[in-house]
């Protein structure tokens, strides 16, 4: 009887760990954030790079754009986007010129801008004052758990992106 009360308690910890490991339930479920750009008056900020998400692992949408905030700062920020909800899924700048696998993030190296606020909806990330955009060149959103990119936003210069 003491074998199968520990078998059931193995089976009841393996279920949790895999649960957590997974967060099975988050395939289902969207987070939705629908942030202003923080700012009076949004024509005073000016948009420096932009770039359209695009799909890697999961479907991906919507457009990235870097903004000179009225006082110097930068701001990256998302507009119409879309992914796949996931554990540990983080918003990183990466070091190349477009990263259409994960391996490419992995090797090029990458500035971690935190958590993704929401898989859907309009939302802001500051950027540091010492984050080169002439060497990061990609937005990638990437779930951190299993070292997966989601989708990336290659940015180009905002008057290149216009044209385009």
């Amino acid at each position: 009887m003491n074998k199968w009360k520990i078998v059931i308690v193995a089976i009841g910890i393996a279920l949790f760990v895999g649960w957590y490991a997974f967060r099975p339930e988050r395939l289902f479920t969207n987070k939705q954030v629908h942030e202003a750009l923080p700012v009076a008056n949004p024509s005073a900020t000016q948009p420096v790079e932009s770039g359209v998400f695009y799909g890697i692992a999961h479907p991906t949408e919507g457009t990235a754009t870097v903004y000179r905030m009225q006082d110097g700062a930068l701001m990256l920020r998302f507009t119409n986007f879309r992914t796949s909800n996931g554990p540990n899924v983080h918003v990183y700048l990466v070091a190349a010129d477009d990263a259409k696998d994960s391996e490419t993030v992995q090797r090029a190296g990458f500035v971690d801008l935190g958590p993704i606020k929401g898989n859907i909806g309009d939302q802001n990330y500051a950027l540091a004052s010492d984050v080169d955009l002439s060497k990061y060149r990609v937005v990638s959103i990437w779930c951190q758990r299993f070292s997966v990119n989601f989708g990336v936003a290659p940015l180009k210069p905002d008057q290149e992106v216009q044209q385009n």
